[in-house]
């Protein structure tokens, strides 16, 4: 069986947080679930489905188009979502001159399916929107951010008029929130609450001035992405895209509260079922080794992406550092129980097979006990299921935990 195989080589000296931290009555009623659903589905059926659905999400992209007028902070919004500064190599160039003549691509640095555009401005008199549309070939974008740092213009509602027409989602956002405060600050019987609702209705009065239908404005500041409604796009961005293409931006997206890790988490627990059931598949196949090569491969790949998507790597945290103003070393102090991304390898991974989690994949195995004839000809491969599954739910855990911690440093 794969876990005893890795019991035998791992270190019996090393120990984490992950079993201890796992909640069994969690495991459980997930395992309920999956058995309620086994007992409408022929088991064959419910393999096949795991395994189309991973390759149609690795194989999913989502591309996100920026454009607004020259100057107005877009590419610093880009780089914004890639979280990344605006002086690293490889990030979209910033400046008050147009610096953008045609399409840029910016792959998200973590989550490369999730593209960002860059488009050039739209600040021509002559400018014409279907045209430009037409131009910058809007058809392979999944949606439009129109992005200004003053005022909206004319130019802003006709393009977005006619992305409407052409059955696009669009979203107006002001940015260099910040800045407008800061000046506002000094004031007498300064507000920050009302001087942001005199700038969303200054943008929203200037919209409709321009034609704009029922619109509604995010105020954003690309360097302080946990205030303001960065965290509000973020969520109306992922509430908008479909099943396939919503848990690639819950991944790659920053989070700034532990409703954005349990929204993470939620993604995160998704993918588990389908890879433990994927592992089942290729642990029924009679191949000596074959299940335990991929079974860690497997762990590896996904407890990668786990740090990654939870912000758990070198880079994120260097960018998270320079954001808040801390020592990378005191965000580092918060992370007890999961390594940095690319500390995961296949020693990792048998270092995490102890006598605890092997008790936990008994467990599993012990609720899927009364289902072992439903799996029939793929029972081969229950114990594989049992121990990926085990393996990633506590390891999620383990990295919901640090990144709760995380984000309490960051808040001292």
């Amino acid at each position: 069986m794969f876990y005893v195989l890795l019991l035998r080589s791992s270190d019996p000296s090393r120990r984490t947080a992950m079993a201890s931290t796992n909640s069994n009555e969690s495991i459980k009623e997930d395992l309920a679930e999956m058995k309620s659903s086994l007992k409408q589905k022929r088991l064959q059926d419910v393999l096949a489905k795991a395994d189309k659905e991973l390759k149609l999400l690795k194989n999913t992209t989502l591309d996100i188009a920026f454009t607004g007028v020259s100057g107005a902070g877009k590419s610093s919004l880009v780089n914004a979502f890639r979280n990344v500064s605006d002086y690293e190599e490889g990030a979209a160039k910033t400046g008050v001159k147009e610096t953008t003549k045609n399409p840029e691509r910016y792959p998200h640095p973590k989550f490369p399916e999730l593209k960002l555009w860059d488009l050039p401005g739209i600040g021509t008199r002559a400018f014409k929107p279907k045209e430009y549309l037409e131009k910058v070939d809007f058809r392979k974008y999944d949606f439009f951010i129109i992005v200004a740092s003053e005022r909206f213009t004319e130019n802003d509602t006709m393009l977005a008029s006619e992305i409407r027409k052409m059955n696009k989602r669009f979203y107006f956002v002001r940015t260099k929130v910040d800045q407008a405060i800061d000046a506002e600050r000094r004031k007498p019987n300064f507000s920050e609450a009302q001087t942001l609702e005199e700038i969303r209705k200054y943008c929203l009065c200037n919209l409709r001035e321009e034609g704009a239908v029922d619109p509604r404005v995010f105020l954003i500041s690309s360097w302080h992405l946990n205030m303001f409604d960065f965290p509000l796009l973020q969520k109306t961005l992922a509430g908008d895209l479909n099943d396939l293409k919503r848990p690639l931006l819950v991944m790659a997206m920053p989070a700034f509260s532990r409703e954005h890790l349990e929204e993470k988490r939620a993604a995160m627990e998704a993918l588990i079922w389908k890879k433990a059931l994927v592992s089942c598949g290729i642990g029924a196949i009679p191949i000596p080794g074959l299940s335990l090569i991929f079974d860690i491969a497997l762990l590896v790949d996904t407890m990668k992406d786990f740090c990654k998507a939870f912000g758990l790597d070198e880079d994120s945290l260097r960018n998270l550092a320079e954001r808040v103003g801390k020592p990378i070393h005191v965000l580092k102090s918060a992370i007890k129980k999961t390594p940095m991304a690319n500390q995961i390898n296949p020693e990792f991974v048998r270092s995490l097979m102890t006598t605890s989690v092997v008790v936990g994949t008994a467990m599993v195995l012990e609720e899927l006990s009364d289902f072992i004839p439903v799996f029939g000809s793929v029972v081969g491969g229950v114990n594989s299921f049992a121990t990926t599954f085990y393996m990633l739910k506590g390891f999620l855990q383990d990295a919901v935990e640090d990144a709760e911690s995380v984000l309490a440093k960051v808040a001292e």
